[in-house]
């Protein structure tokens, strides 16, 4: 069945934060992606060990064909949804070519699972960002478009939907109240043991819910949303990770609002909550227990 936008997109984007063209990559490019994502994989793991799970940009290695990404961004059907999704907001045609140079692949790490620390990006992975700045462009539909679109089917992404569109909740607070958000550390852990701590961890979160993408479904996230990547080695994994700029998003990318570096070079972490009664009550339950 060929994809259709439909009202329901729109709808899901802007309340749920993210929607999923369905089944919108033909096929015989999907073959091609594949073809080229398993030169990537082998490229990541020999440069990054058996545990690395993207390889990006994916324009800086020559061994792999960039065309059929390049075939793959300009898929008819993709651009139109786009537009139809975003022009409004943008005030002009989505440049599909903009992304050229953050454009990778996701992959499944190879012997042990793995997972990213629950986060909202820029806010709570980009050290020392002015968080004032952040705040301001957060109903902002230029900034935050995230893609993922997987080459076999992937259910690693999970998100909170509806944060998008507000700060924290209190359950939120209390369970990430300090800043940075530490890695969830599976070390020592045989594979079996790993894998029930990644769920585990992955489910921690109020509200977590797992998004379930087949072969050539294309998802468009906001990346302010509460969300993470949960992957098993015997998962085989090939996603495409990008980004949909508009002039401001691209210009966020290449100058974000970062605080001024201290006299070492390092900048400090700021709380999004730190002025939160949840905030003071989970120090002082922590100063209790301690």
């Amino acid at each position: 069945m060929s994809f259709q936008f439909t009202d329901q997109h729109h709808k899901d984007y802007y309340e749920k934060g993210f929607t999923i063209f369905r089944s919108i990559v033909p096929t015989s490019l999907l073959t091609d992606l594949r073809r080229e994502t398993d030169k990537g994989r082998l490229i990541a793991r020999k440069r990054s060990g058996e545990s690395a799970q993207r390889l990006q940009p994916i324009v800086n290695y020559p061994e792999i064909d960039f065309k059929p990404f390049v075939d793959f961004h300009h898929l008819p059907a993709l651009v139109d949804a786009l537009n139809t999704l975003f022009e409004a907001g943008f005030g002009k045609k989505v440049d599909v070519d903009a992304t050229r140079e953050v454009c990778g692949v996701l992959y499944e790490p190879a012997t042990r699972p793995w997972c990213t620390n629950w986060h909202r990006d820029w806010r709570d992975n980009a050290r020392g960002l002015r968080l004032a700045e952040w705040d301001k462009r957060l109903l902002d539909i230029r900034m935050f478009n995230q893609v993922n679109c997987a080459l076999y089917d992937d259910s690693c992404t999970w998100v909170v939907p509806g944060s998008h569109l507000r700060r924290d909740t209190t359950a939120e607070i209390r369970r990430f109240p300090d800043r940075p958000i530490q890695q969830p550390d599976f070390g020592g852990l045989n594979i079996e043991d790993a894998e029930a701590a990644v769920r585990d961890y992955t489910l921690s979160m109020p509200g977590a819910y797992q998004a379930h993408l087949f072969a050539g479904d294309y998802m468009l996230y906001r990346n302010s949303l509460w969300h993470l990547g949960s992957y098993l080695p015997y998962r085989k994994r090939a996603t495409i990770h990008d980004s949909l700029f508009s002039d401001d998003f691209r210009e966020w990318f290449k100058n974000p609002p970062f605080h001024p570096a201290k006299a070492d070079g390092t900048r400090d972490w700021e709380n999004p909550n730190i002025n939160t009664l949840t905030y003071q009550q989970c120090k002082a339950e922590q100063t209790r227990n301690n």
